[in-house]
């Protein structure tokens, strides 16, 4: 396995904070009074996913770094709920829902 020098090197930070970029487009567009909502929850989650990488990325111990990612994987699936919410609120399509069930 190749050394990284930063959470930034790791492929599943990259996609994550991609997500984050994506979710913010998308939800730029949802309707005013989601604002506080389903918007604010989303958005919430998404960047709680890089952000618990990150995190994880620095501790010593293996445990505590799965724990993190773990924590990490939980606001993933968050944030899959609230995108089959949205597709079904019809906020959101089949394709940017990213084909959520």
């Amino acid at each position: 396995m190749e050394k990284t020098n930063s959470f930034i090197d790791l492929i599943m930070w990259q996609k994550s904070h991609d997500f984050v970029l994506e979710s913010y487009k998308v939800t730029e567009n949802y309707p005013r009074n989601e604002l506080f909502g389903l918007v604010s929850q989303l958005r919430r989650a998404a960047i709680s996913i890089p952000a618990n990488i990150a995190e994880g990325y620095k501790r010593k111990g293996k445990i505590e770094k799965l724990r993190f990612f773990n924590i990490s994987q939980g606001s993933l699936e968050e944030c899959r709920y609230y995108l089959i919410l949205s597709k079904d609120l019809n906020y959101i399509n089949n394709e940017k829902a990213g084909g959520c069930k």
